[in-house]
C-alpha cells in the first residue's frame, strides 16, 4: 500500500521529462493520475505506462493554455475517478530574449502557460474541492488535498535573458501564497517547488545545430550553451544539475501526508544552489 493510495492526482505537461517523473512517482505509491501533455502521443505513453505498473491514468492532452482546458481537465478527473485530491501544475517551456529584443506575443505566451493556466486550472478546482471537503467536514472527517505549482530559481532571484518567464514563476508564488490562505479552510496544501538545474531537453547542452521544440505553431529553441551549463554545475554545491526522478522527489514531498501541517512554501530543489 503507498502512501498515496486512492488519490486522484493530476499533473499537467506529464509526458515528458520532469513531469513524467512526477506522474511516474505519485502513481508507484498508488495515485490515480491524470496525464497530460501538448502532444499525444508522449502523454497518451505515460498513462499506459502507469497502467502498466498496477495503478490507473488517463490522458488528457493538449496545451494547457486554451481555452476550456482546464475545465475538461479538471472535469475528467471527477469523472473518471470520482475525486480530486493533488494538482501539479508543471507544464511549461522557456521562449527567451533580453528584454528589448522580447516581444509582446513572447512576454505573454510565458504568462498563459506558467502563471494564467495553473489559475484557471485552480479555479476550474475550486468548486468540487469545496464540495468534497464540505462533505468530509459534515462527516467529521478531516482530508487534507495538495496543490504544488512549479517555479523555478529563475522566479525567485531572476535570469537574464528570462524577463517573461522569470516573471511568470515570480507571480506563481503569489498565487500559491495567496491560494494556501483561501483555502485552509478546505484542508488544502498549497506549496510550490522551485528547481534550479535539471537536466532535461529543454536544459540540454546546445550542439551544432540547436533543436527546437513545436508550440502553437511556433519553432523555439530548447537547449542552453555547453559553456553557460559548465558553469552553472561549479556554482552547484552538490556539483551538477539534477535528474527528472530527483525533481520529482522534491514536489512528492509536498504531495504526501507526512506536509499535512505544511502550506505557503516555496522549496527550491537546486542541489544547493542558491544565487
Amino acid at each position: 500500500m503507498g502512501k498515496l493510495q486512492g488519490k486522484v492526482a493530476l499533473v499537467t505537461g506529464s509526458g515528458r521529462g520532469i513531469g513524467r517523473a512526477i506522474a511516474l512517482k505519485l502513481a508507484s505509491e498508488g495515485a490515480r493520475v491524470v496525464v497530460n501533455d501538448l502532444d499525444a502521443e508522449p502523454g497518451d505513453a505515460v498513462a499506459a505506462e502507469i497502467k502498466a505498473m498496477g495503478s490507473d491514468a488517463i490522458a488528457i492532452n493538449g496545451s494547457v493554455s486554451e481555452a476550456g482546458f482546464a475545465d475538461r481537465f479538471v472535469g475528467a478527473a471527477v469523472e473518471k475517478f470520482g475525486g480530486l485530491d493533488i494538482i501539479v501544475n508543471n507544464a511549461g517551456y522557456t521562449w527567451d530574449s533580453t528584454i528589448q529584443k522580447m516581444t509582446d506575443e513572447q512576454f505573454q505566451a510565458m504568462l498563459d502557460v506558467h502563471l494564467v493556466a495553473p489559475f484557471r486550472i485552480l479555479r476550474a478546482a475550486a468548486e468540487p474541492i469545496r464540495i468534497f471537503a464540505k462533505k468530509e467536514a459534515e462527516a467529521g472527517q478531516e482530508v487534507f488535498r495538495k496543490v504544488v505549482n512549479i517555479s523555478s530559481i529563475a522566479g525567485l532571484y531572476g535570469n537574464a535573458g528570462q524577463a517573461s518567464y522569470s516573471s511568470a514563476k515570480a507571480s506563481l508564488v503569489g498565487l500559491t501564497r495567496t491560494l494556501c490562505k483561501e483555502w485552509g479552510r478546505y484542508k488544502v496544501n498549497v506549496n510550490c517547488v522551485a528547481f534550479g538545474l535539471i537536466n532535461t531537453r529543454l536544459t540540454q547542452p546546445i550542439e551544432a545545430q540547436q533543436k527546437t521544440i513545436d508550440v502553437a505553431g511556433r519553432d523555439i529553441k530548447v537547449g542552453v550553451q555547453p559553456q553557460m551549463l559548465d558553469a552553472m554545475a561549479r556554482m552547484i554545491p552538490l556539483g551538477r544539475g539534477g535528474t527528472p526522478e530527483e525533481a520529482a522527489d522534491a514536489v512528492y514531498l509536498f504531495c504526501s501526508p507526512e506536509s499535512n501541517y505544511v502550506s505557503g512554501q516555496v522549496l527550491v530543489c537546486g542541489g544547493g544552489l542558491i544565487l
